[in-house]
């Protein structure tokens, strides 16, 4: 079936692959890791920011007022990150898609050709079955096809839900804010 350079070559494949998905992998994770921290700077400087806040109160009204401008900027802070840690998740996603998409594209080139090859040096009279292999690799490859445009679809339409989500929490944060000043 596979001869010592096919095989020596599907190694390379995979080693290639498996290669790419750790880049990947430690990319994104670099990525979260400066996302936390950064997060978790802000909300330092948030904390220090409201406590000088609550230490220079002169009066009670002034006092009162806190909580409604910390609890704003606490929601814009949760909604950003949330918008980051969204792009961050979905550029990764797209990543690893399009490196399943080659990697099939490849696998199905590779299995048409083996039966194309199988084809030529098969015995005679065995036409149903090389038939049979070449509608199966079709319709494997029409399937997969398939697959990767509904996901694409619902991607679309998760990341069009959460922009518009994180869209209305501004919105809403905002409209907030402003009725409470």
């Amino acid at each position: 079936m596979y001869n010592a350079t096919q095989f020596a070559e599907l190694n390379k494949t995979n080693v290639a692959q498996a290669t790419r998905i750790a880049a990947i992998a430690l990319e994104n994770a670099q990525k979260l890791m400066k996302l936390n921290l950064a997060t978790a700077e802000a909300a330092f400087a948030q904390s220090v920011e409201g406590a000088s806040a609550v230490a220079a109160v002169k009066d009670v009204q002034e006092f009162f007022a806190l909580p409604t401008k910390y609890a704003e900027s606490g929601v814009e802070s949760v909604v950003g990150y949330s918008r980051s840690l969204y792009e961050v998740v979905s550029q990764a996603q797209s990543q690893y898609s399009a490196l399943a998409e080659e990697a099939m594209a490849g696998y199905t080139k590779g299995l048409a050709s083996w039966v194309e090859n199988a084809s030529r040096s098969a015995p005679a009279g065995s036409d149903v079955a090389i038939n049979a292999m070449k509608s199966t690799v079709a319709a494997t490859t029409a399937a997969f096809d398939q697959f990767q445009k509904a996901s694409k679809q619902v991607v679309s339409l998760a990341d069009a839900s959460v922009r518009a989500a994180a869209a209305n929490a501004t919105k809403a944060t905002a409209t907030k804010g402003r009725k409470a000043a």
